[in-house]
């Protein structure tokens, strides 16, 4: 089947899950309180702190009550629009002050230039904020990235496990379904994927899975463990 466009998940696809849990999520977490008092009050912030609050209790409207939430939020990797928001502010100052870089595996950067180089859009679809996105490989390891990119997705499109999330995603960039490459680590997320006609691949690295993922466990998706293993 031809390919025309390459949609591509982050964690644990192009990126380590320890980046973002033992690097991004901590200092979201720590940063957050302070963020909070000294910008809660501009308009981009207050949305989505009304959103928390209008979500846990009408009542619940104290500032350091939606902080608590949302760090219990953190802890749980919840994947919640305004927590993924909000997250994205606040790693913006990370990147920019020069405090990280966002990992990438070692082949990733040189295969999405080679996909780029032959006239293959690439598309991200994340459960990270679209501006997170975009600090994410705008401060990678490889320097900036995003010219790579046709355009990014976030979970305002709908949730990763949902077949509709990926109709829309391919009516949005107008390539049919079966014309779309997903990647992803996620066998639920490609289950979905597949449900909506895209064509689909497990990558399964070893330092994020241990116990490689086979058999009935692969739901039947093609699976790599690098990006230079993948034959379009």
């Amino acid at each position: 089947m031809t390919i025309k466009a390459i949609l591509t998940d982050i964690e644990g696809t192009t990126s380590s899950i320890s980046f973002v849990k033992e690097v991004l999520f901590p200092y979201a977490r720590n940063a957050l309180p302070g963020f909070v008092q000294a910008h809660g009050n501009e308009p981009q912030v207050r949305q989505w702190l009304d959103a928390v609050a209008t979500e846990i209790s009408a009542s619940a409207c104290q500032d350091e009550v939606i902080v608590e939430t949302l760090q219990g939020w953190i802890d749980q990797d919840r994947k919640h629009t305004a927590l993924k928001a909000l997250q994205g502010m606040l790693w913006d100052v990370g990147y920019r002050n020069g405090d990280y870089t966002a990992h990438l595996y070692p082949e990733v950067a040189d295969v999405l230039r080679g996909w780029h180089a032959s006239g293959l859009p690439l598309y991200v679809y994340s459960s990270g904020s679209v501006p997170a996105q975009k600090l994410f490989f705008g401060f990678s390891d490889a320097g900036d990235l995003n010219s790579l990119f046709s355009g990014n997705f976030d979970t305002e499109v709908g949730g990763k496990r949902e077949a509709p999330s990926y109709a829309h995603i391919a009516k949005t960039i107008n390539i049919a379904p079966a014309e779309i490459l997903f990647l992803s680590d996620v066998v639920e997320e490609l289950d979905a994927a597949r449900e909506a006609g895209l064509q689909t691949m497990l990558v399964d690295r070893l330092s994020d899975y241990p116990q490689p993922r086979s058999g009935e466990a692969t739901h039947g998706h093609t699976r790599v463990e690098r990006f230079d293993q993948i034959a379009l």
